[in-house]
């Protein structure tokens, strides 16, 4: 069992039971410093508590430099639900989601939830009968939507940055993209490249997705084969620790750029793909678009889409000043954020 990181570095971290249903609800405050965190909310089957625990604490924490690579003005969280096994349906569901409201609710506004992997956006609407900090609500009830749409352009403006640097040319007619993962913002960056003419590979652990794959014309492969194919641009979209011991020497493509959280098992191996020639976009600078989207809803004057897709579309320019740094690009986006944290 990986042990808990030595310094957790958090302000808050709240495990509760939730009275209703019986289950652990978890949010993990990494930092304010910039404004409230902001993060989602994970309904999640894990092994046991510690490690629901563990992944509320690094993906808080990457949350914080998630926001703080944008410049935006919110600081890091996530909640997570911890199942026992399969996601409840119905009733049982309402009150598993009242339970993480409760939690949210303790914290005062210190944190913000959203939907994430396992919760949708009818999810956040049930949420927010039990308190008041959530974001990405329908546009209905004054919020800016499923942020998953915005990852995706955001994974986009990555993908195009990134070939750019490392072809000379942003173009991806003919070239060979494989995308591992096609879950919501999967299937949508696949979408994405697919109209600009890339040739896909596809890949995902759910048998049925195969259909999307064979709609959008791609070759399918299981996510080990895809991961380690030989293609212009990998795009891991899937759960985190992808890039590898194991996976790393193997991977043929010469950009990385995707949508999952924690793609690197260890920071180390940003130096080694570096070494190998690999450009991989930091993760949480090119998954930014959602949270990129919900910042506007704190803007001034509501929430506006064409504000949106431009700060979206700025994750390129980030990407663009991380690469011309002299550093690794995780290096360089880290030292990025912590300028941003610095001067807040």
């Amino acid at each position: 069992m990986e042990p808990y990181p030595a310094t957790l570095e958090h302000e808050d971290l709240l495990v509760r039971r939730g009275r209703r249903s019986g289950l652990y609800c978890i949010v993990a405050v990494h930092s304010t410093v910039r404004g409230p965190a902001v993060g989602g909310c994970r309904m999640w089957r894990y092994d046991d508590s510690r490690a629901a625990v563990r992944d509320a604490l690094k993906l808080s924490r990457a949350m914080t430099f998630k926001s703080a690579a944008a410049a935006l003005p919110m600081g890091g969280g996530k909640g997570v639900i911890m199942l026992r096994g399969k996601a409840p349906t119905g009733r049982a569901r309402t009150d598993l989601l009242l339970d993480f409201a409760e939690t949210v609710d303790l914290l005062g506004g210190a944190y913000k939830t959203a939907e994430d992997v396992g919760t949708s956006l009818r999810d956040m609407t049930v949420i927010a009968c039990g308190t008041p900090h959530v974001s990405g609500l329908s546009r209905a009830k004054g919020g800016s939507g499923d942020p998953s749409p915005w990852t995706a352009v955001g994974v986009e403006a990555a993908i195009l940055a990134s070939a750019e640097r490392a072809f000379g040319s942003a173009d991806l007619k003919g070239r060979t993209v494989s995308v591992v993962g096609l879950g919501h913002v999967g299937l949508r960056v696949a979408e994405l490249v697919a109209k600009r003419g890339a040739k896909l590979i596809a890949a995902d652990i759910v048998p049925a997705r195969r259909d999307d794959a064979r709609r959008l014309g791609a070759r399918w492969m299981t996510p080990a084969k895809a991961l380690v194919a030989a293609a212009d641009v990998l795009v891991p979209c899937a759960l985190g620790g992808a890039l590898n011991r194991e996976t790393v020497p193997l991977i043929q493509a010469p950009v990385i750029a995707g949508a999952a959280n924690n793609q690197l098992a260890e920071d180390s191996l940003d130096a080694e793909l570096a070494a190998r020639g690999v450009l991989w976009a930091p993760d949480f600078v090119a998954n930014a678009g959602g949270i990129i989207n919900i910042s506007v809803e704190f803007a001034p004057g509501g929430y506006d889409p064409k504000v949106a897709r431009a700060k979206v579309h700025g994750i390129a320019d980030t990407l663009g000043a991380i690469y011309d740094a002299s550093a690794t690009p995780l290096s360089a986006a880290m030292e990025l954020a912590r300028a941003n944290l610095a001067s807040a």
